[in-house]
């Protein structure tokens, strides 16, 4: 099965609803970058009249996410994935649409290689930056995730 924007987001609505019912929406996903926007509303906001900051979060996940799985799923293996860690900063309130956006399924080609030749777990670190609708960043999100081949 291709994975595919609309794909995900039916994946979101039975498998990860706190994400669909805040409307995070995948936008654009191929093999380097995906795209996934939410918009500020009452039920994602925070007493300060912003995006909570755990919304922000499952969007950047979900770009990071989504280009590890259709990577995997490109390798024909099956390859266990797990955040191990992660980190963010903000820089300005999150209101409108934001976008967030990771542009390095390259580095992820290379963890998953590496981890099919050694039989060893992988990490790769992979940034998903977030935008308003002028194009300023909000927040920016860092997550390493963990490859293993599966036996």
């Amino acid at each position: 099965m291709k994975i595919t924007p609309s794909k995900l987001n039916k994946f979101l609505m039975f498998k990860l609803p706190a994400a669909f019912f805040t409307g995070v929406r995948t936008k654009e996903l191929n093999e380097n970058s995906c795209v996934v926007s939410v918009k500020h509303r009452w039920v994602n906001q925070n007493p300060f009249n912003s995006m909570f900051w755990a919304v922000q979060g499952m969007a950047a996940e979900l770009t990071t996410g989504a280009l590890v799985m259709k990577k995997i799923r490109g390798s024909g293996k099956k390859i266990s994935m797990l955040v191990a860690s992660n980190n963010a900063s903000f820089t300005k309130k999150a209101t409108g649409r934001i976008t967030f956006t990771c542009n390095e399924g390259y580095k992820i080609d290379d963890a998953i290689n590496k981890a099919i030749e050694t039989g060893e777990g992988q990490t790769v670190w992979l940034n998903s930056n977030g935008v308003n609708k002028e194009g300023v960043e909000v927040s920016n999100f860092n997550f390493e995730w963990t490859l293993k081949v599966k036996s």
